[in-house]
């Protein structure tokens, strides 16, 4: 099969010193021989915790980092030999707010990229007003981007990495801290760049959002690809079980304990939303089973209990804690 994306057995390793006074250097492997490929037209997803390597990953493939070890090709062109073929058919967003020029209005911005880019003049004049309409910023092209939200930011990010016409876009966390209305308007965008022949290539730490926008999604922790798959198929792993989540304060360590002891519990996890600590259980899909759960978690002071389906999320822990 043919890939517009492909690794094989690319690594990364930094140098790190430790020490106030002497100085002692070791490796830092932040990318460990991973093999993977990307359709045409697909829109990829690489998962994983901070620091698991996505970021890295993104800049080697994107020509801005130079491998240690093991090769990638972009449309067949080496990121190291041929770089420059590659840059003038890709484009990189990252989330946030860098990499715009804040005092210079929307469209200005447009035009110095479209510049950089070596877009001709003629082609500016009709591509910018396009693309501004694509992300819903043509009534505020003539706008200081320092007026805009963070939303219109991050969508005017889109217009720019769009700017050279790519074939290949690279989105590094494009919605991080949107509000929900500016994330959604977001991926609705993204997800229609597919339909326009776009290739797309995401880092996210939203599962939803790898859920509602990847055709594939690959799994990344300490460096290593941990497996490649859909979403639909990464959620099949967790198919088979219950999920009961417990919201209160200061759930007995005993409790926790007891439910983690039980034969027909898969697994226990907590975490802290606000001031509440967050219970969830993965149980057999068994009623008896989930009503004997639910009476022994009615001994702790909880104020709220709900049951849902598996989602990619749970897929995602279960796979990442082994």
């Amino acid at each position: 099969m043919e890939y517009v994306i492909e690794t094989k057995d690319l690594a990364r390793e930094f140098d790190s010193a430790e020490g106030v006074l002497l100085k002692k250097k070791r490796k830092i492997i932040a990318v460990d021989h991973v093999t993977f490929g990307v359709r045409k037209g697909e829109l990829f997803g690489l998962l994983g915790p901070n620091g698991a390597g996505k970021t890295t990953t993104i800049k080697m493939l994107t020509t801005l980092l130079v491998p240690t070890e093991g090769d990638a090709y972009v449309h067949g062109w080496h990121v190291v030999k041929e770089a420059q073929k590659i840059r003038n058919h890709i484009n990189v967003i990252f989330g946030g707010e860098r990499g715009l020029y804040l005092r210079l209005s929307g469209k200005d911005n447009l035009r110095y990229f479209s510049d950089l880019y070596g877009v001709p003049a003629t082609t500016q004049k009709e591509r910018i007003p396009e693309l501004l309409q694509l992300v819903g910023l043509a009534e505020h092209g003539e706008r200081k981007v320092e007026t805009y939200s963070r939303g219109m930011k991050q969508r005017l990010h889109i217009a720019r990495g769009l700017i050279n016409d790519p074939s290949i876009i690279f989105m590094d966390e494009p919605t991080i801290g949107l509000d929900p209305e500016g994330a959604r308007s977001l991926r609705a965008i993204i997800q229609g760049l597919t339909s326009k022949d776009k290739t797309i290539f995401l880092t996210t730490h939203y599962m939803f959002e790898a859920d509602e926008l990847c055709t594939r999604i690959a799994l990344l922790k300490e460096g290593k690809i941990l497996k490649i798959d859909t979403p639909k198929s990464f959620k099949n792993e967790v198919s088979h079980v219950t999920i009961i989540e417990a919201e209160g304060h200061h759930i007995p360590r005993e409790l926790i304990d007891a439910l983690e002891a039980r034969q027909t519990v898969r697994m226990v996890t907590t975490s802290q939303q606000d001031m509440n600590q967050v219970l969830q259980i993965q149980t057999e899909p068994s009623t008896d089973v989930v009503m004997d759960i639910l009476q022994s978690l009615h001994t702790a002071r909880l104020s709220n209990i709900h049951i849902r389906e598996p989602s990619l999320e749970d897929a995602y822990i279960k796979i990442m804690q082994g």
